[in-house]
């Protein structure tokens, strides 16, 4: 038979100091490498430790909820488990919620963007529909429980893939060069201020093991960074794969049985170079294995979080 090699993965804990304390967590990278997935497991862990905790997915189609086994919710922020809510911001739900935030009156705001012309010429202001979408976002950042404590302790974003990240989270400082002093500055320079602030907002960048996705990685921390000024503070290795086999296999192993392990083999120093060209970031690398199940729901959620915790599964 072939025999196993027990080398053990380093599997970093998810510290507090990393994540634990921040009020928001933007996870992103390139599109397929299981953002949705992490933000799901890291919003149940959330939640599981006692922390109100909320979801955002972002003008998407909507994967949480039923990753969690739960109904779509839709743009209305909906409870979907004990201390975990979900919603997807979409563009016009969230133009009318942030606009009636600013106007205060239904009745203006019905009489200024439902008017079809005005909604017309609306759609050519560039940058609009990530202002509102980021804006409604944070707004939960300040939404208050009556009595005077925030009513999310933790959000989440399952935010944009890489290209388009960028451009959603740079929106802030975009209009904040071309507008004037007033109001409306004053609102997007506290987005701004809240997206950089290291003790608000951590960003977490997801991979896989492969070429492309690595390179993108490398390239989304220089970005975020440089040009948009977060920081990101955790990588996760999505869809690694553990060296099992040794080098020398015995005699009489059949063929096809080696032919699979030599397989496994070069696809596990796929993953320790993907591994080690992260860790050049000098940011925790969180590994989570390739998981091999019939289907991926609550379970296999829960499977991820306490890897991302550090747990056996």
């Amino acid at each position: 038979m072939l025999r196993s090699r027990a080398r053990r993965v380093n599997v970093q804990p998810l510290v507090v100091a990393e994540l634990d304390d921040k009020r928001l967590i933007v996870v992103t990278g390139k599109g397929g490498v299981g953002k949705t997935t992490v933000s799901a497991a890291l919003g149940l862990s959330s939640a599981r430790a006692g922390r109100r905790t909320l979801i955002c997915e972002v003008n998407t189609q909507e994967r949480i909820s039923a990753l969690l086994g739960k109904a779509p919710v839709g743009p209305e922020v909906t409870a979907i488990d004990e201390n975990l809510w979900c919603v997807n911001a979409r563009p016009q739900e969230a133009m009318r919620e942030y606009a009636l935030m600013i106007l205060k009156f239904e009745s203006i705001y019905n009489a200024v963007f439902e008017n079809r012309l005005v909604r017309y010429f609306l759609r050519f202001i560039p940058s609009l529909q990530e202002l509102v979408l980021l804006g409604k976002i944070l707004f939960h950042l300040k939404e208050k429980r009556p009595d005077g404590s925030p009513r999310f302790d933790q959000i989440i974003v399952d935010a944009p893939a890489t290209g388009h990240a960028i451009t959603f989270l740079s929106v802030p400082q975009v209009i904040l060069d071309t507008i004037p002093p007033g109001a409306m500055a004053s609102e997007v320079s506290w987005m701004r201020d809240s997206l950089v602030d290291r003790a608000t907002t951590a960003v977490v960048l997801v991979s896989l093991p492969e070429e492309l996705p690595v390179n993108e990685t490398l390239e989304l921390h220089e970005a975020l960074s440089k040009r948009v000024k977060m920081h990101p503070r955790v990588v996760v290795l999505n869809g690694f794969i553990e060296h099992r086999f040794s080098d020398g296999l015995p005699d009489g192993v059949p063929p096809s049985l080696k032919d699979v392990a030599r397989a496994h083999e070069v696809r596990a120093a796929l993953s320790g170079a993907a591994k080690e060209r992260l860790a050049s970031l000098q940011l925790p690398v969180l590994i989570v294995p390739r998981l091999y199940l019939p289907e991926f729901g609550k379970a296999a959620i829960e499977d991820v979080a306490r890897r991302l915790a550090g747990a056996p599964s």
